[in-house]
């Protein structure tokens, strides 16, 4: 099943400085909805589309939504910066083991 939300880009600053694609409630929900026996420990995995670039990852879930991780280098072959408003294209995928 493929999924697509625009949502802003959050910074979470830990150990070290992550950047997510927050999810927007809505389209979190649909997730959830679609993901139930794909999940494990809440995250989902998926296979994302931003711009020209594809990888994989797992969405985290956070305060009722989901955040999609941005790797570094998918940020910088989109000029992605914190802040900015990003479409996603998501498809559910099964965990690998």
């Amino acid at each position: 099943m493929e999924f697509s939300c625009t949502g802003p880009v959050i910074e979470w600053r830990g150990p070290a400085p992550f950047w997510f694609l927050a999810i927007p409630p809505e389209e979190s929900e649909d997730i959830k909805e679609a993901a139930r026996g794909l999940e494990y420990w809440g995250q989902v995995a998926v296979e994302v589309r931003i711009g020209q670039t594809d990888f994989r990852t797992a969405l985290f879930p956070r305060e009722g939504c989901y955040l999609l991780p941005l790797r570094v280098a998918v940020r910088r072959a989109a000029g992605i910066e914190p802040g900015d408003r990003v479409t996603a294209s998501m498809t559910l995928a099964e965990r690998r083991v």
